[in-house]
């Protein structure tokens, strides 16, 4: 496998002499893309190869997501990375986030595009966790749920569903591997979002973002487990979100505007649409 990883990138590398920055950065997406679906597989040693290969290239090191590289490598070395297979050809790679202390809301960088369901910015505190690298996808769906076919005319993600069904889903991947998976707060989706303790304090989430996270926005929103309503100003220590009565559940990551960071949406749980899928936690 490591001999033709080579064999393909060096082939690849061979036409990249004379590319634009642009698409220079296009090959290190798709390495990194490749690098993922090893890790994925379990095929740590090839998604190393790769990432290595790829490192020695000096035409590479034009492009701003040359970073990514090394980030990447870091985070498998380090076993940041989880694979939990569901089924022979489905897994879930779940990414650890490290707890830390951030402010939560409308921040500087949000400028004038921030809401005021946004404010107050407040102080939030959070422990350890993991997060899936990727949203929940209509083939994961359809291991475990009865299939619908209304997704697959919109995403190959997981949508059209209630908040209630993404709970049910949950509750038969625990038995299933005997995991305890979860929806995401509200507040750890924002700061997996800003990068977490790596954060360059970017307004929307690249793809992948600073913990290799694809897809924080994206314009498919994740349903988190939070009522949607009022944010609390006091500092706060893994929130579980608003107390009050509501029948809204916050939605993060979705429609233009709604794709920033720290923008907000509710949804009725009697709701779904097109736009609204859903992301593991543990």
């Amino acid at each position: 496998m490591k001999k033709l990883l080579s064999i393909l990138f060096l082939a690849f590398m061979a036409s990249t002499a004379s590319m634009a920055q642009q698409d220079v950065c296009s090959v290190v997406r798709t390495i990194m893309n490749e690098a993922k679906g090893l890790v994925n597989k379990g095929k740590n040693a090839d998604a190393l190869a790769l990432l290595r290969a790829a490192q020695a290239q000096p035409e590479l090191r034009s492009c701003a997501d040359y970073g990514l590289l090394s980030e990447e490598i870091q985070r498998i070395e380090t076993n940041q990375y989880l694979v939990i297979p569901v089924n022979d050809s489905i897994s879930i790679t779940m990414i650890k986030v490290e707890g830390g202390t951030f402010m939560m809301g409308a921040t500087e960088e949000q400028g004038d595009d921030a809401k005021e369901d946004e404010s107050p910015v407040h102080q939030v505190t959070l422990s350890d966790y993991y997060i899936a690298q990727e949203q929940v996808t209509v083939e994961l769906w359809d291991a475990l749920m009865t299939p619908k076919p209304e997704m697959r005319k919109y995403s190959s993600l997981a949508v059209m569903i209630y908040w209630d069904e993404c709970n049910t889903f949950i509750r038969k991947l625990n038995q299933l591997t005997g995991r305890k998976f979860r929806l995401l707060t509200e507040a750890e989706w924002e700061y997996a979002a800003r990068g977490g303790k790596k954060s360059k304090g970017h307004k929307i989430a690249p793809s992948p973002n600073e913990l290799g996270i694809y897809g924080m926005s994206n314009f498919i929103a994740d349903y988190c487990s939070d009522k949607y309503g009022k944010y609390s100003g006091t500092a706060q220590t893994n929130p579980q979100g608003y107390t009050g009565s509501s029948n809204q559940r916050v939605t993060r990551g979705d429609a233009p505007n709604r794709n920033r960071v720290s923008a907000r949406n509710g949804i009725s749980m009697n709701s779904s649409n097109s736009w609204t899928g859903f992301r593991l936690a543990m």
